[in-house]
């Protein structure tokens, strides 16, 4: 499917009031409105979207081609021997802004440079882009669908490994390996791979510790798909007896996450899945063991808007996709974690995931 780049810029420009203009640069929001995907850098590389009006980019010359391929028909370029703040003042003459929505990651230096020439009121571009962001359209969830997928895959391969005797960063890199070779663009986040009390750090990477019989392994990562991640968490044991009360903590957090993958609905508050996960965690005896939100959301971003998370009253509409990945962390032990990508439907939801959960 293609994404439809010049309907969000349109769609974000009527969300904007009168006055108001974004300012974004390379990053997540400045590929949702236009698909042009690059690293921020020190040269000057900013979006302009105006209330009314065509967006324009000012750009260095060397992006001529690149930004060329988005819908984007404005585009100012600037080479090494000029300043490019004059650009910027000559761009925000012609808009006119009130108020200047600047991207929310910004460098500081590009929002002094915008505020040496205006004296329009600053606020932050997740004002408007957060809402707009939040509801996937079916082109986004058929790539995150896809890139769960090829994760599943590539998760199944890894638990018939025999890994008795890998160190962490060596099953870490036969992951991302594997990824690749199965057709993923690189991977979402640093590949987590925790070995026995390595599992109970909820974001230790991977280190030199060699995977011993009996130890239970966190195995957390994703690639991307068209730009678009999945995330996906399973527990295993790659041989050997598990440590004494292992399969009781497992067995808590798989019946933890099918409660709260269960609470998924339409109109259902945030908090009310984490409540549903917290609630097994709990009643099992395991509530100081669970140190972290249940769930995020994903779309561009591995890590954005809706938050499933005491506190966040906020209802689930179709189209969002978050994770459900409730843990058990016993500090000088071992870490259960088992982490599924959902998206909201108009009856309920659909798991994006599929491969065993089981240890």
């Amino acid at each position: 499917m293609d994404f439809d780049y010049e309907r969000r810029t349109r769609a974000c420009q009527r969300a904007l009031s009168s006055g108001e203009c974004l300012v974004l640069f390379p990053g997540p929001n400045c590929q949702y409105l236009t698909g042009f995907r690059d690293e921020p850098m020190e040269r000057h590389l900013l979006l302009f979207v105006p209330r009314a009006g065509e967006p324009v980019f000012l750009a260095p010359v060397m992006y001529d081609e690149q930004i060329g391929d988005t819908h984007v028909t404005d585009v100012r370029l600037w080479d090494d021997g000029e300043d490019p703040r004059e650009g910027i003042e000559v761009i925000l003459s012609e808009i006119g802004p009130e108020r200047l929505l600047v991207d929310d990651r910004l460098w500081a230096r590009f929002t002094q440079d915008l505020q040496a020439v205006t004296d329009a009121e600053f606020g932050l571009a997740s004002e408007v882009l957060e809402d707009l962001r939040l509801k996937k359209d079916e082109a986004e969830i058929d790539a995150i669908r896809r890139s769960s997928s090829l994760t599943d895959r590539v998760s199944e391969e890894i638990r018939a490994l025999d890994a008795i005797g890998m160190t962490e960063r060596d099953l870490a890199r036969e992951i991302d390996s594997r990824l690749a070779d199965a057709g993923g663009e690189g991977t979402s986040f640093e590949t987590i791979v925790a070995a026995g009390d390595n599992g109970a750090r909820p974001h230790h990477r991977h280190g030199n510790r060699e995977i011993e019989a009996g130890d239970p392994v966190v195995l957390d990562f994703g690639t991307r798909i068209e730009g678009y991640p999945s995330d996906q968490t399973r527990t295993v044991v790659f041989g050997g007896e598990p440590p004494e009360g292992f399969e009781e903590v497992h067995d808590a957090v798989r019946e933890a996450q099918e409660a709260a993958v269960g609470a998924v609905a339409p109109g259902v508050p945030a908090q009310a899945v984490d409540r549903a996960a917290r609630e097994v965690i709990e009643d099992a005896g395991y509530g100081e063991g669970f140190t972290h939100r249940t769930g995020h959301g994903v779309g561009i971003e591995v890590h954005e808007p809706p938050y499933i998370v005491a506190g966040n009253s906020r209802k689930l509409e179709p189209g969002m996709v978050f994770s459900v990945e409730p843990g058990i962390y016993l500090e000088g032990r071992f870490g259960v974690r088992i982490e599924d990508l959902v998206v909201v439907t108009a009856e309920g939801c659909e798991r994006l995931n599929g491969s065993p959960r089981g240890w």
